[in-house]
């Protein structure tokens, strides 16, 4: 194996990135960030802790569910999910995160990374009701560094090209619940309910 262990090692094989590509980054949004983030229905919150523990958390809701409340600062709400806290953890120890914005369709990505703090309450969150609920608390990140992230990646595998997508082999969540998780006592039965699209529908909010 050959490990490559110095940053020098790394230009060496990678080269330098062009003008364009190494200028890009910009430290607030413009106008065309502000319509990315409104068109945008997912994100992917990416944190650390402390001893640099990685975590990468999905959030989706409507498009435009991530606030902007200025050119440097924005705001991602939580929803129910499974209370583990991974992200918001993090947060606690380590300010810095990640949030690559992703619109169906576009290859590209607007990707922000920042500071964040986590809130239970602030004028905003009433801005943020969906189907009646108000966030039980906010990721307000303020912002260090913005770019656009081109689609090479979506390109190579085809991710929103349908006739590319692989055929669906592999077993339900239940099932990998079941066959993974030793120490679980319900029933496959029990968990395929529990994991239904009609269970998941009744605790998105």
């Amino acid at each position: 194996m050959s490990e490559i262990t110095t940053a020098a090692e790394l230009r060496e094989l990678l080269g330098e990135p062009n003008h364009r590509v190494a200028t890009k980054e910009r430290p607030a949004l413009h106008p065309r960030d502000r319509e990315w983030i409104a068109t945008s229905p997912f994100v992917v919150l990416a944190t650390s802790d402390a001893e640099g523990n990685c975590d990468a958390s999905p959030k989706g809701d409507p498009a435009g569910f991530v606030k902007v409340l200025d050119d440097r600062t924005i705001a991602i709400p939580e929803r129910p999910g499974n209370r583990r806290a991974d992200g918001y953890l993090n947060i606690l120890s380590n300010p810095h995160v990640g949030v690559i914005f992703l619109i169906p369709g576009r290859g590209e990505t607007l990707r922000v990374n920042g500071r964040a703090r986590l809130l239970t309450d602030a004028p905003y969150f009433d801005d943020m009701i969906v189907k009646g609920h108000r966030p039980i608390l906010a990721v307000e990140v303020a912002i260090e560094q913005i770019f656009f992230h081109c689609a090479k990646a979506f390109m190579r595998s085809s991710l929103w090209q349908p006739e590319g997508w692989p055929e669906d082999t592999l077993p339900s969540a239940a099932a990998l619940t079941k066959e993974i998780q030793l120490n679980v006592t319900e029933s496959l039965e029990e968990l395929e309910k529990h994991y239904s699209p009609e269970t998941y529908r009744k605790m998105l909010y």
